[in-house]
């Protein structure tokens, strides 16, 4: 290992027992660690403050005082803030917070808002028991959803912005065709009041908890009852989903936060509050991390030994890397919202590009090495400059987070996959969007250019990799092998093999000539994140779940060596174009690059 990087950190509800105000609960990635944790909040110019010091973005707030403000959401894709109250909706910019817009069409008070994933629709639910939908952009209403006969506490839209679930002091939840504001089915189970639904990530689960103490999932394929967890005393007042959709966090009145296996419903663990902080919330990635927010200070108390230690700096997860065709540069994207420049050489950071909104999930360097593209959670790919370190253009057409951003061997092609499902292919030149493939039943998560250019690989979480032809956008094939997430495809250097790495714990090598697929590794307790060809296709370097990296031989099948440095998953690995050096991103915020001895890798 000849160098370490480390990056720098980017942005759920917080009542009393009584439902007074406490604090804006906010979601947020700290040292590799997805978390959600509460920033004490008094009034709304307070809470804007708050956001700007700390530089953290909000994803719900739910200050249930008795007058002025009830919710507050975050628009996922603009710097305004819709604040729910007696008199109705009022939007307010973050950067003045001033207001700028009053929605008013329910009659009585406002007490649950979401926007949709695409930032394109708003909606309300009110003591009236009706729901409002409106055009997030300009404030006009769309239609009224009435059904539920007592007002409605809580709403949420399911990934991919198409389900509406609603819950309702009448104990149902309803749910809603988004799109066109269709009644679709109830879901009846809670005997008291539903005071919160989330979607998993996948939009398969929606997860309800109410004041009957209970929590309750149910299947969206079919708007069937699944399972019912039950150990809380008391009103259940949060409920939400880890991002890798293994794990179930729930906090309650009865002043403990339980976690839970999303599949099977066993109860994993049950943890006290911290009575040293005010309403302690949040969660890593695997549950085990609960996160709390106090005198600027985060607080992480490991769920399994009760160790807790304060973080006053943090870092966050680098989600990408990507080296400039000459090797003297290293571009990372990670948990914040800048693109960072690298010298490849010495480790230190030379440049940090600021546009995006959102962590960037992605980064690319053109063949030329003159331009770098970056994708972001904030749905928008930027092209900056290489070499005035300047942006370009914005590429604007996604509807949800960009997963990851490709050129084409000859770099007159950009091609972006996106979790909205859809793969973009862009003139790289003119920035000018030419064919929208279509296919994939859920996100796509990564790309992979064939060498000569003419095919791209994509995977996604319904399971599937497959094969576009670039030029006429149509579907070449689909590969169903795996049997869980699809994380990363790679090709090999003479563009024969397509290797892929999934959540079901294998990486497979598809010949693309025969069709016959080879299972080169099943991981035991970790999966593969990320999967790397080097420029000689001698060598498969695969990522890992659990932090380490393993080198395969091709030709033979064998383990080389494996690399342990990493403390958590590793999404992201490039071989610079001599061989000689690996570069790995790591959720734990570090950049590793390794030397790779050629000679010992022939001997093995």
């Amino acid at each position: 290992m000849t160098a370490s990087i480390s990056h720098g950190s980017s942005g759920g509800p917080v009542l009393n027992e009584q439902g007074e105000v406490v604090g804006v609960s906010v979601s947020t990635r700290l040292g590799g660690q997805n978390l959600n944790f509460a920033v004490p909040s008094n009034d709304l110019k307070l809470l804007i403050d708050q956001i700007e010091r700390v530089q953290i973005i909000p994803r719900l707030i739910i200050p249930a005082k008795s007058g002025g403000i009830n919710r507050i959401a975050y628009s996922p894709g603009r710097r305004v803030l819709a604040a729910a109250g007696n008199a109705g909706v009022w939007i307010y910019d973050i950067e003045t917070g001033a207001k700028s817009i009053l929605l008013n069409g329910h009659a009585g008070s406002v007490f649950s808002i979401a926007y949709s994933p695409d930032d394109r629709i708003f909606v309300s639910g009110g003591n009236d028991g009706t729901l409002l939908l409106w055009d997030a952009q300009t404030g006009s209403h769309l239609r009224t959803l009435a059904g539920h006969a007592s007002p409605i506490y809580c709403v949420a839209f399911s990934p991919d912005g198409q389900t509406l679930a609603s819950g309702s002091f009448d104990n149902t939840i309803r749910l809603w065709d988004a799109q066109t504001g269709s009644y679709l089915k109830t879901l009846a189970g809670h005997t008291r009041a539903v005071y919160c639904v989330a979607f998993s990530p996948d939009g398969q689960t929606l997860a309800s908890g109410s004041f009957d103490n209970t929590i309750r999932l149910w299947n969206m394929q079919t708007g069937s009852y699944q399972n019912t967890l039950t150990g809380h005393t008391k009103a259940v007042d949060y409920v939400e989903f880890s991002p890798d959709g293994q794990t179930l966090v729930t906090w309650s009145f009865d002043s403990t936060i339980r976690l839970w296996n999303s599949d099977t419903g066993a109860h994993v663990k049950t943890v006290d509050r911290d009575a040293t902080i005010s309403n302690p919330i949040g969660h890593s990635l695997d549950g085990r991390i609960i996160a709390s927010w106090r005198d600027d200070k985060i607080r992480l108390r490991d769920a399994h030994t009760g160790q807790i230690k304060d973080l006053e700096r943090y870092t966050a997860p680098v989600y990408s890397v990507a080296y400039s065709p000459d090797n003297r540069i290293l571009v990372s994207g990670g948990g914040n919202s800048s693109v960072y420049l690298w010298d490849a050489s010495a480790g230190q950071q030379i440049e940090a590009l600021a546009g995006h909104t959102g962590p960037v999930s992605s980064v690319a360097y053109s063949p030329d090495g003159r331009t770098i593209a970056s994708g972001s959670f904030d749905s928008t790919i930027w092209l900056w400059d290489a070499q005035n370190r300047a942006a370009k253009m914005p590429l604007i057409g996604h509807a949800n987070w960009i997963t990851s951003v490709v050129y084409s061997p000859d770099g007159q092609t950009l091609a972006s996959a996106s979790n909205d499902g859809t793969i973009l292919i862009w003139d790289a030149n003119a920035g000018l969007c030419q064919k929208i493939l279509v296919g994939h039943a859920s996100a796509v998560n990564c790309l992979a250019f064939s060498p000569c250019g003419r095919f791209i690989a994509s995977a996604s979480y319904d399971n599937t990799v497959r094969l576009w032809n670039v030029l006429t956008g149509q579907l070449v094939k689909t590969t169903t092998f795996h049997s869980d997430l699809v994380l990363s495809v790679a090709y090999s250097p003479k563009g024969r093999t397509l290797a892929s790495a999934s959540r079901d714990g294998t990486i497979l090598l598809s010949n693309l000539a025969t069709g016959q697929v080879e299972t080169i590794w099943q991981g035991s307790g970790s999966h593969a994140f990320s999967v790397a060809y080097s420029p000689d296709g001698q060598t498969l370097a695969c990522g890992n779940s659990d932090g380490k990296i393993l080198l395969w031989d091709v030709q033979s099948r064998r383990l080389i060596t494996t690399f342990t440095g990493h403390t958590k998953w590793v999404p992201s690995l490039i071989f610079l174009s001599d061989g000689r050096t690996l570069a790995s991103g790591s959720g734990d915020g570090t950049i590793l690059l390794w030397d790779i001895p050629h000679d010992r890798l022939r001997l093995r």
